[in-house]
C-alpha cells in the first residue's frame, strides 16, 4: 500500500467487502446513534455504576422529567445496550454487557 498524499505517514488499507459495510455501517450507527445523546451517556453510566437501577431512582438522578427519561431507556433498549425487567409496577433496568461489548467492538474496528 502507499502513503497518503493527504495524511503524510498513514497508508491505506484495503476498502472492505460490500458485505462488511451493509451489515457493520448499520449496526454501528445504530448503535452510535443510540449515545448520541448526553443524558443517554448518563443513563448508562449510572446503570453501570449500579448493576441495576428502578427507573424511579434514574429520574431522581437527573434533571429530566420522568417521560423523557422513559423514552431515552426505550431507545436504549430498542438498540440493545439496556434491559429491563418488570417487578411489580416498576420496571428494573441493567446495561446489556453484549450490547456493550458490540459496540465497544465495532468502534474499535474504526
Amino acid at each position: 500500500m502507499k502513503n497518503s498524499k493527504c495524511c503524510p505517514g498513514q497508508t491505506q488499507t484495503e476498502e472492505p467487502s460490500r458485505k462488511q459495510e451493509v451489515g457493520g455501517d448499520e449496526e454501528i450507527a445504530r448503535l452510535a446513534w443510540a449515545v448520541a445523546h448526553p443524558a443517554r451517556v448518563r443513563i448508562l453510566r449510572i446503570l453501570l455504576s449500579r448493576k441495576a437501577c428502578i427507573c424511579g431512582e434514574l429520574v431522581d438522578l437527573m434533571p429530566l422529567a420522568q417521560s423523557t427519561v422513559s423514552q431515552h431507556l426505550k431507545i436504549l433498549k430498542e438498540a440493545g445496550l439496556v434491559q429491563g425487567e418488570i417487578d411489580g409496577p416498576k420496571i428494573c433496568y441493567c446495561v446489556n454487557q453484549s450490547g456493550l461489548a458490540r459496540l465497544k467492538e465495532l468502534v474499535a474496528e474504526l
